[in-house]
């Protein structure tokens, strides 16, 4: 929901008009080797602004024990150790390329190509990832969406030629229009970030009719933050809001997991450094237009940790685990 050149912004979650066109796509299905469960992660201490993996051991032994299996990053992971970390529990990463006025881009090597090369062989590398709902944001590309398309499948074709085991994938906010999947047509697979409510399975039927490619949800989710009181809910901070829907949310994708690759709950902890004083949590987060964010439509981003920031269970861990052991 948030991150472009590494570290950015709120991503306005607005739905933009699709068309019904069923587009023709030219390269062949590729599948995630396993259905994903897990979630997007970019940890940030308390005080800081910039991802650290200091908590890396205490993270993925959380997440070992609910049931999760995939990790989906905002950018690379450059750190070896932690991807053996990541690779010894039996976890893999969907990798996360940011692009800015460079191109796309990782955080040392400065070269997206270069990353895929060094790590196209480690075990814990699942897929590569392209942008996150960039189609948002077309004055991020000089006031023209066509730019960032062009970009994409420039780069899509360039990975394609360095490593034909892994699927290259982009996260797009809600469902592609035509031009999209048409630019987009040697992506391997999609991601799409949904934010309807607690209603992203709605999209399925909507993905089915438009494009036989295998699609995964690159986010969902809820905060625990009720900016009014709505839907029965308190204002607040509220964790029995964010229980709720992540229960319907997780429930309703899993039980027609055949027609998808998996999800990825947005987001591991809560990220204090997003909307103002990252020594403390801060109400913000705002949607210009109709937002989709249970239960208040009000994104607020330093809320959307399952756990907080002390590592500390919300009610929604329990839903969860619940849910990704069982299923």
């Amino acid at each position: 929901m948030y991150l472009r050149f590494g570290l950015c912004l709120l991503a306005a979650i607005v739905f933009t008009a699709c068309t019904t066109e069923v587009v023709e796509e030219t390269s062949a299905e590729v599948s995630a080797p396993m259905y994903m469960k897990g979630v997007c992660y970019h940890p940030v201490a308390k005080g800081d602004t910039i991802r650290s993996f200091d908590r890396i051991d205490e993270d993925l032994a959380l997440m070992v024990d609910a049931g999760m299996n995939t990790i989906r990053t905002y950018a690379p992971i450059e750190e070896v150790e932690v991807l053996d970390k990541i690779a010894e529990k039996g976890m893999k990463v969907v990798v996360g390329f940011g692009y800015n006025q460079n191109g796309f881009y990782d955080l040392l090597s400065g070269s997206y190509l270069e990353y895929v090369e060094r790590f196209k062989d480690h075990e814990a590398i699942l897929m590569w990832e392209l942008g996150n709902e960039y189609n948002y944001h077309p004055e991020w590309f000089e006031g023209d969406i066509m730019n960032w398309y062009i970009a994409l499948k420039e780069a899509v074709s360039a990975i394609h030629a360095l490593d034909s085991v892994h699927p290259v994938a982009t996260a797009h906010g809600e469902l592609p229009d035509s031009l999209a999947f048409h630019m987009g047509a040697e992506v391997d697979m999609w991601g799409l970030n949904v934010y309807r409510w607690d209603q992203p399975a709605t999209i399925i039927d909507e993905w089915n009719a438009v494009s036989n490619k295998p699609f995964y949800f690159s986010e969902v989710g809820a905060d625990s933050y009720m900016r009014i009181a709505d839907a029965g809910f308190a204002q607040g901070p509220n964790e029995d809001a964010q229980a709720v829907a992540l229960d319907t949310i997780i429930d309703q994708i899993l039980a027609r997991q055949s027609e998808n690759q998996g999800l990825l709950l947005f987001s591991f902890t809560d990220g204090w450094w997003k909307a103002g004083n990252p020594d403390k949590q801060d109400i913000g987060g705002w949607a210009p237009k109709s937002s989709g964010v249970p239960y208040d439509g009000a994104p607020n981003e330093e809320y959307w940790g399952i756990v907080d920031i002390d590592r500390q269970p919300k009610k929604g861990w329990e839903v969860v685990i619940e849910h990704f052991t069982k299923n």
